[in-house]
């Protein structure tokens, strides 16, 4: 009995360590989906045209035709569309704002809650 007690211990801590491993993952793709809607919304304030959207995530979908081994393929295709997006020249050449500071542009990727 006691012994059985030992295993289940065992398959509850490895079961544990999944969802911890599952729990860390989706953090990552939750984190990395809000950088690409934080840069879609700023270029929609840019009023980036459709073709030229258009163009980028098919540009996206194309590099990740073929998935690289021992990358998930869900955070490949958001990272891929995070660079794209990120690369575009609209964000490369927006003006500062009033109110907002320099520091703010210089990294598009910090979301402020």
């Amino acid at each position: 009995e006691l012994q059985q007690k030992v295993e289940e211990a065992e398959l509850l801590k490895m079961e544990l360590q999944m969802l911890e491993t599952e729990r860390v993952r989706l953090s990552l793709v939750e984190e990395k989906l809000l950088d690409v809607l934080q840069l879609l919304q700023q270029l929609r304030d840019l009023n980036i045209s459709k073709r030229a959207l258009g163009k980028i995530l098919l540009s996206t979908l194309e590099s990740c035709r073929a998935p690289q081994p021992g990358k998930a393929h869900l955070f490949e295709v958001l990272d891929t569309l995070q660079q794209e997006l990120a690369g575009c020249e609209l964000l490369q050449q927006e003006p500062v704002e009033q109110g907002q500071s320099p520091q703010s542009l210089s990294n598009p990727l910090v979301i402020s809650c």
